[in-house]
């Protein structure tokens, strides 16, 4: 399961009670800026980060806020799914 966690700034990803992955943000206004993101070597090819960035991505639209992709990975996982786009501003 994702969870927000607004004091670190970051989503969070856990498996049986450890830290899996995060996906760091700022916002800025409306704006949830992805900065980072980062799955544990433990967890890796699991699907983890997908899972992180969907959850992510979904709780930022459903707060109606415009996701802003800094992060590669976060930017990766948009254009595979263009159902965001209306909710998506990409960086020049």
């Amino acid at each position: 399961m994702v969870t927000r966690n607004d004091e670190k700034h970051r989503y969070e990803i856990h498996v049986e009670g450890k830290l899996g992955g995060f996906a760091e943000y700022r916002e800025r206004g409306d704006d949830v800026i992805f900065t980072h993101t980062e799955v544990d070597d433990a967890f890796s090819g699991q699907g983890l980060g997908s899972r992180l960035a969907a959850g992510a991505i979904d709780d930022a639209v459903q707060r109606g806020r415009t996701i802003v992709p800094l992060c590669p990975f976060i930017g990766a996982y948009l254009r595979k799914h263009p159902e965001h786009d209306a909710s998506v501003r990409w960086p020049d």
